[in-house]
């Protein structure tokens, strides 16, 4: 690209920012809140997720920013050129919109859930009978666990935990109430249940455990008058530094920044409205030493994220309040109980999650396991469930005596706890396990199989978009495949030497590894197109991931519109590239698809002049996954998989009842069908056509 292009290509005006990027995507998820097609408690539930993520946003995007400022960092980041300042005072004033967006939400959601005889109550709206029970319940359960914390010259203000709940209360010496008030904190438990049924025979009444809390606090200052309680929730930086290059044992390094991240700075004070007193305020604000931007009152109860819990009380005896179940079916390119290994050196075997089972990829492991012809398994891990049958497998393969290498991401965000405790498992066990790179996170998924049958080495890899983690297999979509093409075992092989020993990067034949080439390939496919569309008019490339954000990848797709080649994005979150800007991206459109699954599949398309280049990857556009990850991007071959996956693509982009449309001025809203148009929820559309699937082979 010329000079003079980069420099017109750098216009502030053509990118969104990031992080307010990434507002309109969490306001997106608010939406699937209000949308009257979602049964009520999953729309609760998505109050939740918007709660979780808002959280995460905090204690690292934001907690980043504040930082940049402490240090007198004032230079404009390179894409939407905003300042630290700037970009902190566009986010508070966003968020603060989008958190009264999401308390109205709630708030308008109670009345429906009283119909279904559900109901959160306030402590003053009980029965004279009721308080009685409660107040049994509250000495016999809960005051033994309080511990009030007085706030004076002897015992300053306490460190609370990150996320937690607590009370302030202002109280007066009842025998000489002139005297000046004085100040205690009480953390709501989080070892006790958040909210308490009121016993009533066919309804659901509930009351949260801090307003009980705070009805019976004088039991806790005898001899002192309760003046008042103030509901608040501190979010601190969770960000962790760790020192790589000078760590002896990475493992020893992260636990030991694990028990800081509980105490990190103060970035954002919640309060609930009604509830607080405006001096505790003021004092908080000054005491955590935050803003008064810092500052969320919210009309409902503190940290909806115990919505989930919520969520799923009523699943035995209100199901017409929830999701219909949908049961992942067989994958189409297996057939029946046919053996693994057997399929896939037959064909490609290409897997579509939650719509097909994730049981194979657990099989796959399972069988290689059990199977005396194995002789090793290798594999990288990320993120993984609680009760994984995937490191069951990999420990029993060990235990029965198969060569086995695991690749544990430590540095996994807000994972890295579960993953040190996966290591030291599977260690125990017998494997050998491996912590990533210096400097990178190890985020590609894939496992290498090798087998030797009639003294024949035969080598079995799965590549995937997504975790190898069977719980979120079913509610996040992704795809894999698992091949026996020897190039790609080769390649594979040559990958985990790579991350295990000390070698210079091996030469692929098939795969493509980031922070090295993934980038470099995307701009070669990009400009292939061009050429391409400038000889024969058919440039083409659709590209569907969790983000964009790669300035280098934004500038080739604007120059690869400014030519004429037709893009069509599907990002879920994040976009900085703002599409329909004339003479820069009016041959772009961006959509988000945001449904009851979370859209995690990274798939890229190049016409390539009628020679379908098709993609899947790790990785997504972003500049952390080109340059700071271990990344890979691997080609479909197989006519019939790269049929599908067109058709996937076409119905993704063709979905007009959860795809918004990203306008020009960095908006979004939801693609409406045309007249007389049928409806389409891709999402489910996907799950009909694997049901059909099977119907067929019945």
């Amino acid at each position: 690209m010329s000079t003079e292009k980069t420099q017109q290509l750098n216009n502030p005006l053509f990118y969104n920012n990031r992080e307010l990027s990434w507002l309109a995507f969490n306001e997106r998820v608010l939406d699937e809140a209000l949308d009257l097609d979602n049964p009520l408690l999953e729309r609760l539930k998505f109050l939740a997720i918007g709660s979780s993520n808002l959280d995460e946003f905090f204690m690292v995007r934001v907690a980043g920013l504040k930082d940049q400022v402490k240090a007198g960092f004032n230079k404009p980041e390179n894409k939407a050129g905003l300042t630290p300042k700037e970009q902190l005072a566009k986010i508070s004033e966003i968020n603060h919109n989008n958190v009264k967006k999401q308390y109205d939400s709630y708030q308008s959601m109670k009345p429906e859930l009283e119909k279904e005889g559900i109901s959160l109550l306030s402590i003053e709206d009980l029965t004279k009978e009721e308080i009685i029970r409660f107040e049994q319940y509250f000495d016999e359960e809960i005051f033994p666990v309080l511990t009030p914390m007085a706030v004076d010259a002897y015992r300053p203000f306490p460190m609370l935990l990150n996320k937690s709940i607590n009370l302030a209360v202002v109280i007066k010496d009842e025998i000489d109430p002139e005297n000046t008030t004085k100040t205690a904190i009480v953390q709501v438990p989080a070892v006790l249940d958040r909210f308490v049924q009121v016993e009533h025979e066919n309804k659901y009444q509930y009351v949260l455990l801090e307003e009980i809390i705070s009805h019976f606090m004088g039991k806790l200052f005898k001899g002192y008058k309760v003046e008042s309680v103030t509901e608040f929730r501190i979010t601190r930086n969770a960000d962790m530094t760790i020192h790589e290059e000078g760590a002896r044992d990475l493992l020893k390094e992260i636990e030991k920044e694990l028990k800081k991240r509980k105490w990190g700075a103060a970035v954002r004070l919640e309060v609930r409205e009604g509830k607080y007193d405006e001096k505790v305020i003021k004092f908080l604000l000054s005491v955590l030493e935050i803003h008064r931007d810092d500052l969320y009152i919210t009309n409902g109860p503190l940290d909806l994220t115990f919505l989930f819990k919520f969520h799923k009380t009523f699943a035995d005896v209100k199901d017409h309040l929830y999701y219909e179940t949908l049961i992942s079916q067989p994958p189409r390119d297996l057939d029946g109980e046919e053996n693994i290994f057997e399929a896939a050196e037959d064909r490609d075997i290409f897997l579509h999650h939650p719509y097909e089972s994730f049981e194979p990829v657990v099989d796959f492991v399972a069988e290689a396991a059990d199977d005396p012809y194995v002789l090793a398994i290798k594999q990288t891990l990320y993120r993984v469930s609680g009760d994984s049958p995937i490191i069951d497998g990999l420990k029993r393969a060990a235990e029965n005596g198969k060569q086995v290498t695991v690749l544990v991401e430590l540095k996994a965000r807000f994972d890295e706890e579960n993953n040190v405790q996966w290591a030291k498992e599977l260690e125990k066990a017998g494997c050998h396990v491996i912590y990533g790179m210096t400097y990178l996170k190890t985020h590609s998924k894939i496992t290498l199989v090798v087998r030797k049958k009639a003294e024949k080495i035969e080598r079995f890899v799965h590549l995937g978009t997504g975790n190898y983690n069977d719980q979120t297999a079913s509610l996040y979509t992704d795809m894999g495949i698992i091949t026996s093409k020897r190039k790609f075992g080769i390649d594979a092989t040559h990958f985990f030497n790579y991350l295990s020993g000390f070698t210079e990067k091996p030469e692929f034949h098939h795969l493509s590894m980031a922070p090295f080439d993934i980038r470099n390939d995307f701009i070669r496919y990009m400009n292939n197109e061009i050429r391409f569309h400038k000889q024969h008019g058919n440039g083409r490339i659709i590209a569907k991931m969790n983000s964009l954000t790669d300035k280098n990848l934004i500038m080739k797709m604007y120059e690869a519109s400014q030519a004429g080649v037709q893009i069509d994005l599907i990002v879920r979150g994040i976009c900085c590239l703002k599409p329909g800007i004339e003479g820069v991206s009016e041959n772009i459109r961006v959509f988000s698809i945001v449904g009851r699954f979370l859209e995690h599949s990274r798939i890229y398309y190049f016409h390539h002049n009628g020679d379908d280049r098709l993609f899947l990857s790790s990785a997504d556009m972003m500049t952390r996954n080109m340059v700071k990850r271990v990344e890979l991007l691997f080609p479909l071959y197989e006519p019939s998989v790269k049929s599908r996956l067109k058709k996937i693509l076409s119905i993704m982009l063709n979905d007009n009842t959860k795809a918004r449309e990203q306008k020009e001025d960095g908006s979004y809203e939801y693609v409406q069908p045309e007249k007389n148009q049928a409806r389409i929820n891709s999402q489910m559309k996907f799950f009909d056509m694997a049901y059909r699937v099977l119907e067929d082979e019945e």
